[in-house]
């Protein structure tokens, strides 16, 4: 598929591999900002938002959601969101109930604004194609994948499957934890398996979950509860690999019933819908972001624990921060493929990164396991921070992008 015919040997401005929820606002952004885009992406866009293709359910924090906003996407989400008012944080055992101790997070302490909206992945993905076709300035070549990719001081260019060859003077690969472009540059990564993977799938619920969003700590991982529209929540539940591949081949009845011994009766009756997914966690960073003519974006430069759902958000941080360095260099008649750019969006992004995987790396080892005085520790720790005020409101802030040097579009303000 196309939005505007590419031609061999065509030049553009950015040429974006990798037409997932990283690339194609970053080729929104850019357009927006009056540059010429391509985005080259393996898989179909029809694919893509198949209900089939993604189940999950993604917490999409405030400032996200003003970039969203600026770019035009909530434009084709409308009826599609639900706000996440509150976030309710606590830590227990199955079937044994949750701690007395927990951490309660209210958007009215913060603003007007909900802490953010869940937003269903395929509706998502459907939204931003809807705004990418709209783009004149965007083409888009799907499916096809990169064979090879090659650098000149002036430009880099790709060899498509097909034979096709394009040319840029920037290429950023958003393709990915697995990134083929990053292993074909040479970038290595740090990182590791948690040997946890994460179950998810959607839970019909007879009394309304009022936009409040719980996040409840077990043994063997964290089990979320995300509020969707109507009387649904999104599950993302964790467990140990194995334990995770049995889960999820149960009979339906099985699976319920493990499900409900964690999720509790506090919305009444309830029960699992659809399909389930499951999908390994893993770790990893990029040792480095960029190379002349070339950028790593989103989960191609990292890959981060769930918990809290930031993983998203964190790659969206980036696609912020790389297109207002890009646009900012264009508009001063900069190249904006040259390294002294690049290492401008590394250096914005690579730190905030590296603080967030390792954060969530330690909540998660923190909090998966039965050990009696760390479990003791941990739920006071819950307890205390819920009773100061000023922490509790820096942890909602931190949670909804708004801390730190943010970029233009996290600000809800036009490049």
């Amino acid at each position: 598929m196309t939005s505007r015919e590419a031609v061999p040997g065509a030049v553009t401005d950015v040429l974006i591999v990798g037409g997932g929820l990283a690339g194609l606002p970053l080729a929104l952004a850019l357009a927006k900002g009056g540059l010429e885009v391509t985005v080259i992406d393996a898989i179909a866009p029809a694919t893509s938002a198949d209900p089939g293709f993604d189940g999950r359910t993604s917490a999409i924090a405030f400032s996200s959601c003003r970039m969203l906003d600026e770019l035009g996407v909530m434009a084709h989400l409308k009826g599609q969101t639900q706000p996440i008012n509150d976030i309710l944080v606590s830590d227990g055992r199955v079937r044994s109930g949750a701690s007395p101790l927990f951490l309660h997070f209210d958007h009215r302490e913060i603003g007007d604004e909900p802490l953010g909206q869940m937003i269903e992945n395929r509706f998502l993905r459907i939204a931003l194609q809807k705004s990418v076709d709209a783009e004149p300035a965007i083409t888009q070549i799907a499916p096809a994948s990169v064979r090879k990719a090659e650098f000149s001081n002036a430009a880099g260019t790709v060899t498509l499957s097909d034979g096709r060859r394009l040319s840029a003077r920037l290429i950023i690969a958003a393709d990915g934890r697995g990134s083929p472009m990053r292993k074909q540059m040479g970038i290595r990564t740090i990182g590791w398996d948690y040997g946890q993977s994460g179950i998810v799938t959607t839970v019909e619920h007879e009394l309304p979950h009022e936009g409040v969003a719980q996040e409840y700590f077990l043994p063997d991982g964290p089990f979320a509860m995300l509020p969707m529209t109507g009387n649904r929540c999104s599950l993302v539940w964790t467990e140990k690999t194995a334990a995770a591949k049995a889960m999820v081949a149960l009979p339906d009845e099985d699976f319920a019933h493990e499900m409900r011994a964690r999720f509790g009766t506090h919305l009444g009756a309830c029960r699992p819908v659809g399909p389930r997914w499951s999908y390994p966690l893993s770790m990893h960073l990029a040792r480095g972001y960029v190379k002349p003519r070339f950028a790593l974006l989103g989960d191609a430069a990292h890959g981060i624990h769930p918990i809290a759902g930031q993983g998203l958000n964190l790659g969206w941080r980036d696609v912020a921060a790389m297109a207002e360095v890009i646009v900012d260099a264009a508009r001063l008649g900069l190249d904006i493929g040259a390294l002294d750019i690049l290492e401008r969006y590394e250096r914005w992004r690579r730190f905030d990164n590296t603080v967030l995987a390792m954060t969530m790396d330690g909540l998660n080892r923190l909090f998966s396991n039965d050990i009696a005085p760390v479990r003791l520790a941990r739920d006071l720790g819950l307890g205390i921070v819920n009773r100061i005020g000023p922490a509790r409101r820096l942890f909602m802030r931190h949670a909804g992008g708004s801390i730190g040097e943010l970029p233009r579009l996290l600000r809800g303000e036009a490049l």
